[in-house]
């Protein structure tokens, strides 16, 4: 299994309800052949630049291990959820 580091940015009009939802399905996706090994929520934050008209975002990170093939579950999942403005998933060398 490889190390990664998920890093997204959420749109600040979801709720934290949806906020909530929304991380427990990115983890879960990791859970199914992987292992999360840690969470932070950064909380909102000023954007580098602006991005379709938005210039604050709710910041994620998330560090798991996982085969290879969850990585790109989770960029399929990642480009098809509304509240996501940007993602990035980095293996990280050990």
């Amino acid at each position: 299994m490889n190390k990664y580091e998920l890093m997204y940015i959420l749109k600040t009009s979801a709720d934290e309800e949806k906020r909530t939802q929304l991380l427990e399905k990115f983890t879960g996706i990791v859970e199914t052949n992987g292992q999360v090994e840690s969470v932070e929520e950064w909380g909102n934050r000023k954007l580098a630049y602006e991005i379709s008209k938005v210039n604050e975002g709710y910041y994620v990170l998330v560090n798991f291990s996982a085969a290879t093939d969850i990585p790109k579950e989770l960029d399929r999942n990642l480009k098809i959820a509304d509240e996501v403005i940007r993602h990035m998933i980095t293996r990280v060398e050990a």
